[in-house]
């Protein structure tokens, strides 16, 4: 089956409607890095993804503490197949001047070992700075050349249309809002966000897509994960069985695993999902879903089992 691209922002180059995400690469503590996996593993997911199609590689300079970022770099070198690589800047208290974003990008570019991003994205607002001047902050970074485009992540809609203002007086586009979306948290639905992305030719990047694990159908009340994903999550596992039961039962129907099957709801909703993996089974797995298709009453199924845990919160 042909996969259909989508631009990453509006007249952006167009990509497949899945992105990896590395947000598990060097994090020791939630995700096991050094004892389930290590670099070697991360090299794997890297070019098991590309092989199968995937163009964006999303990572943040906090992800392990710069080490995420480390991997990637290390792991591109070999790699000769077109990657758009997105980072993000995180506004920690004491960055305040538009020269502390500017030494964090080139600082994630040396570890990335790259001249400029594809992608560079704001990691979260913070009530210590206006919207506008952030804004300016990104806008700046485009125009020295050290990225190619600028995206922002979990704004609310109210956020994300200040951001896309300031910049737009800068004559900068926004390319990219990136927050989380799953059958499990559809708030960018609810408050519009979404709509208003697609009406503006904003690319919505989806992240946590399966809930961080907990739509992969691969645990239980009994079968927790791993770590203090674990403890957390023990009683949410048995309230979402009958949403797992569901995406089994449509899964059946396509030849897809729950994973699958909730990966492809997020790009039917018209969403660009990134989706992580420790292993290169698992990133095969994911792009597999590049390659199927969900119809429109399948997606209604879905909405509605997602629609009957919200309204028995």
């Amino acid at each position: 089956m042909h996969v259909s691209e989508v631009p990453l922002g509006p007249a952006g180059p167009p990509i497949p409607p899945l992105a990896l995400g590395l947000f598990q690469w060097g994090n020791r503590f939630l995700w096991g890095y050094g004892k389930e996996f290590d670099a070697d593993d991360a090299r794997e997911v890297l070019w098991s993804s590309l092989a199968a199609g995937v163009r964006l590689i999303d990572t943040a300079e906090v992800y392990g503490f710069g080490l995420s970022e480390r991997l990637l770099g290390a792991a591109l070198q070999p790699v000769r197949v077109p990657v758009l690589v997105a980072t993000k800047f995180f506004p920690f208290p004491w960055r305040f001047r538009a020269a502390d974003l500017l030494a964090a990008l080139q600082a994630s570019l040396r570890r990335l070992r790259l001249e400029r991003v594809a992608l560079y994205q704001l990691h979260w607002p913070t009530p210590l700075l206006p919207i506008e001047r952030l804004a300016d902050w990104l806008a700046l970074a485009v125009e020295r050349g050290l990225t190619e485009r600028v995206g922002v992540s979990n704004v609310s809609l109210a956020q994300l249309e200040r951001f896309q203002a300031a910049l737009a007086q800068r004559g900068v586009t926004l390319a990219t809002c990136q927050n989380s979306y799953s059958l499990l948290d559809r708030r960018a639905e609810y408050s519009g966000v979404l709509a208003y992305c697609r009406d503006q030719g904003i690319t919505f990047l989806a992240y946590s897509p399966l809930a961080q694990g907990l739509l992969t159908g691969k645990y239980s009340p009994e079968r927790p994960p791993p770590g203090p994903r674990g403890l957390r999550w023990r009683r949410e596992l048995a309230r979402i069985q009958p949403l797992i039961a569901q995406l089994r039962a449509v899964g059946e129907q396509n030849g897809l695993t729950p994973a699958q099957v909730a990966l492809r709801w997020t790009i039917e909703k018209g969403t660009v999902p990134i989706a992580g993996a420790k292993y290169g089974t698992q990133a095969r797995e994911n792009a597999a879903v590049l390659r199927a298709h969900l119809s429109p009453a399948e997606v209604a199924q879905l909405d509605e089992a997602a629609d009957q845990l919200r309204r028995r919160q």
